[in-house]
């Protein structure tokens, strides 16, 4: 019988790490579910406690989608005093399943006041989806440190600088341009699909205030580009950053590997972003894995 690891990992963040949607999304495409609205999600979430202090519990079912196997993910989610705590259980179905008495009685055991000094020293990792047995792969610690773990072979084009990049990036990236124009690279990665092809251009187009592609518009704007074993999926696309009201542009690629979807994404000033449009093509075409 196959079987697969499960994750019971401890993943403090400050802030709001996102947001509680997004990342339970993550989780959803992790078990082939389609995103669900941030009210949707809110109906979800079942209330719990969390070494003594309320959070939300998450159970999600479905299709692995490389494998075909049916997992089952438990994730737990809890601000406390400014921190954003994701608990998580992932595996085989039944397995995960019988082990839901156990992981809530788990959670109810935690202890934050003597473990706070140790988790604020060394803390390990956008959902989406930590470090570990878990499905997202490693990520960087959010403690202002840049870390090599998970990370594949890849060459870094001369004026991009890593920074540290929190939850749920692999690695990000800042170049400069003329005055205070800037564009950031980021780059994540998800297990199967990551929730499809649609769902994340369209929430890439989200970011610009553009509205979603229809399936049409999906087959024509989205391009094939060569990579090393197969093709990814490239788009281009401008508008207005959402955050900032500023004019940007984007260009993103989606590069499926070995059971992953790696996920890379240009995005800030126009003129910033076209004179890098070239060398980002060639960082995702150039990545070993």
């Amino acid at each position: 019988m196959r079987s697969k690891s499960i994750a019971w990992p401890r993943k403090p963040r400050r802030g709001l790490a996102g947001g509680d949607a997004p990342n339970v999304n993550r989780w959803r495409g992790q078990v082939g579910l389609k995103p669900a609205t941030p009210e949707e999600i809110a109906k979800s979430g079942e209330a719990i406690e969390a070494g003594g202090q309320p959070a939300k519990f998450y159970e999600l079912t479905g299709t692995n989608p490389s494998s075909g196997d049916p997992p089952r993910v438990f994730g737990v989610i809890q601000h406390r005093d400014g921190t954003a705590w994701f608990f998580k259980m992932t595996g085989d179905d039944a397995v995960v399943a019988a082990q839901k008495p156990a992981f809530l009685e788990f959670l109810k055991t935690l202890d934050f006041a003597s473990a706070a000094p140790a988790a604020s020293a060394a803390v390990p990792p956008d959902h989406p989806p930590i470090g570990g047995g878990d499905m997202m792969g490693a990520i960087p610690p959010a403690t202002g440190e840049i870390s090599s773990e998970g990370k594949p072979n890849w060459q870094v084009p001369a004026g991009w600088t890593e920074i540290p990049g929190g939850q749920f990036l692999i690695a990000k990236f800042t170049i400069a341009g003329a005055g205070e124009a800037k564009a950031t690279v980021n780059v994540s990665t998800s297990t199967g699909d990551g929730g499809g092809l649609a769902g994340n251009v369209n929430r890439w187009r989200k970011q610009l205030g553009l509205a979603e592609f229809s399936a049409a518009e999906l087959a024509t704007e989205v391009k094939a580009l060569d990579i090393s074993g197969g093709k990814a999926s490239l788009v281009d696309f401008g508008g207005k950053d959402a955050r900032s009201g500023q004019p940007a542009r984007l260009v993103g690629a989606i590069v499926p590997q070995n059971g992953q979807t790696w996920f890379y994404k240009l995005m800030g000033d126009a003129s910033v972003v076209e004179s890098q449009k070239d060398a980002f093509t060639k960082f995702v075409q150039g990545v070993k894995y």
